[in-house]
């Protein structure tokens, strides 16, 4: 009996109950221990940029229950100056950085409060986001440079290729920035936000111009029909602003006139007030970098124009709106110094465009599109050089050829047009690009002074073949000052006081220059991807033999070898390098996760 009471009281030792021997003496109490609740965080430390996150994760031990209540300094799930922590244990770091920049993340057990565990943080800035330069060109010397992005702090710095530029906080979206450059080049822009955590932007490029005249797109207002004050578009050697006023005439001048007519008169295609509800000339716009560019949708010549998307307001007027007709959208990028081009537009209510072609306009350079291509025009050149502008005529002066329209021309060129819209095969009839010039000899002196500066650039300038229409028939934009009645006494000048001015090689399709397109030997994203949305990436190509760029979507007309985009989605950029003998394609994929 006594060994099966011994066996009883070890068996049920578990159980904390007292057993006794028949001898009347007490056993030993046994008492069982509890596991204990154990916590642990990883990482154990982690820095995290300002709007960062950080994924901790907590190890429970002692237990089946493995729920955890976070804290940031003490605060049940953080708040919005130390940051948030969710049930998962995500931080999300806060917008700006608290003094100090360092926080506790916490975990402790809903089994035993005793339990628990922390992870230090130090909050560092957040690396800055630079998504516009303006203006992007500039003349080499001094210049201030509005800078835009996002996530700046104080304390950010420009850099000009790591040349420190004196800056100014604006807000976390702005900065100011003005230095100097001497030579003229391509310089990486970039921001540097400051300690805890320096971390620099991605680059843009600035251009700095050595030719004073053609990077004054800055000069111009904004709006509608602004003026450009002074600004002359293209540089001084580009063929619409070539004076030539002493150059020989050509040989055949006297047929070609009289093929025109002699007696017609030069008709200004433009004034102020209305014909038929629309607009009298072809209007045009200026914009600047509040302008996002947007899609253009090809319905008629899309192989041969320049892709979007483009910076066309959606209000941008429409020649002869309401009415049918050309329905020309010129627009001024004065930030970027590009011209944008559109014939037959329409725009969409989702602020897209529709077009029968459209073509770009690098104002800082004379940029070449391939031969035989349209643009906006038939004879394959820009609408807006050639325009008479009030501005201009307020001056006291127009420094440019002038654009004209004739009922007949053959299937031919002379540069700088680009392409032909034959209706005519008389040897006489004008080919595209023709330049008429008022003879030396017209006296001007009764005109009045308005009419007396249209005139005198025709006499230094000329003016230059540039579509089918009505013969002498003068192109410019309207304007509400405009006199109609003086402008009308300019047909009093005759085509017979012209002269055609002296042609070189006459193109048709016998005698095209044959060449090469572009060569691309590169385009590359970096990172490529994953990344997650809207982070910056930074496209970068190298070709030859390009006259100019066009990266789509997105981006738009481009100088230089880089550009930085911040894709949402995942996103196939394609770059377009064009030159007289055509254009060459390449594509990068940029992965958004």
């Amino acid at each position: 009996m006594r060994i099966a009471i011994q066996i009883l009281c070890l068996m049920a030792a578990v159980w904390i109950v007292p057993c006794a021997t028949n001898s009347g003496t007490s056993a030993a109490q046994v008492t069982r221990t509890l596991p204990t609740v154990q916590l642990s965080i990883t990482p154990g430390s982690a820095s995290v940029r300002a709007r960062g996150a950080q994924q901790f994760h907590v190890t429970v031990k002692g237990t089946t229950n493995s729920t955890v209540i976070w804290s940031v300094n003490g605060v049940k799930g953080g708040n919005s100056a130390l940051g948030i922590i969710n049930s998962g244990g995500m931080y999300i770091a806060p917008q700006t950085l608290p003094t100090p920049n360092k926080v506790t993340v916490s975990a402790v057990s809903t089994v035993s409060a005793a339990a628990k565990a922390s992870a230090a943080i130090t909050l560092l800035n957040s690396t800055p986001i630079l998504s516009n330069v303006s203006p992007s060109l500039v003349n080499a010397g001094s210049f201030t440079l509005t800078i835009t992005g996002s996530y700046f702090v104080r304390g950010a710095q420009v850099t000009v290729s790591g040349v420190p530029l004196t800056t100014s906080f604006v807000n976390a979206t702005q900065l100011l920035a003005s230095g100097s450059q001497a030579t003229p080049g391509s310089y990486a822009v970039t921001v540097t936000n400051p300690n805890p955590g320096a971390s620099k932007s991605f680059a843009i490029n600035l251009i700095v111009n050595g030719n004073s005249q053609s990077s004054a797109c800055s000069r111009m207002s904004l709006g509608p029909g602004a003026s450009l004050n002074g600004a002359i578009p293209f540089p001084a050697n580009n063929a619409w602003n070539q004076n030539i006023s002493t150059a020989p005439a050509d040989p055949n001048s006297n047929a070609l006139i009289s093929f025109i007519g002699g007696t017609i008169g030069i008709h200004p295609d433009f004034g102020s007030g209305q014909y038929n509800g629309g607009s009298i000339g072809i209007p045009y716009a200026v914009v600047g970098s509040q302008q996002v560019p947007v899609n253009v949708i090809f319905n008629a010549y899309g192989a041969e124009s320049d892709p979007g998307p483009m910076p066309v307001p959606a209000n941008a007027p429409i020649e002869g709106f309401p009415n049918p007709g050309d329905q020309h959208v010129l627009v001024l990028d004065r930030n970027n110094c590009w011209l944008y081009e559109l014939y037959g537009a329409s725009a969409n209510t989702n602020g897209s465009w529709n077009a029968a072609s459209a073509a770009v306009w690098d104002l800082e350079n004379s940029n070449q599109r391939p031969l035989t291509w349209t643009s906006a025009d038939a004879a394959g050149l820009p609408v807006f050089p050639g325009l008479a502008r009030y501005d201009e005529v307020a001056s006291g002066s127009i420094k440019h050829a002038l654009r004209f329209t004739l009922r007949h021309s053959r299937a031919a060129f002379v540069l700088p047009a680009t392409h032909w819209a034959a209706n005519s095969t008389n040897a006489n009839a004008a080919p595209m690009g023709m330049r008429l010039r008022l003879k030396s000899s017209f006296n001007t002196s009764t005109f009045s002074p308005a009419n007396r500066v249209i005139l005198e650039a025709l006499k230094q300038y000329g003016m230059i073949m540039a579509d089918n229409g009505s013969s002498m028939f003068l192109s410019g934009a309207p304007d509400a000052r405009w006199n109609d009645s003086d402008l009308h006494a300019l047909g009093q000048v005759k085509a017979s006081d012209f002269e055609v001015v002296k042609m070189g090689t006459i193109y048709t399709s016998a005698n095209l220059p044959q060449g090469q397109a572009p060569g691309i030997h590169s385009f590359s994203a970096s990172p490529s991807g994953p990344v997650r949305a809207g982070t910056p990436v930074t496209l970068s190509w190298s070709t030859t033999n390009a006259s100019y760029s066009v990266v789509s979507p997105e981006v738009g007309a481009v100088r230089g070898n880089s550009v930085n985009v911040s894709p949402k989605v995942t996103t196939t950029y394609t770059l377009h390098a064009t030159n007289e003998f055509g254009r060459s394609t390449a594509t990068v994929t940029v992965t958004v996760q």
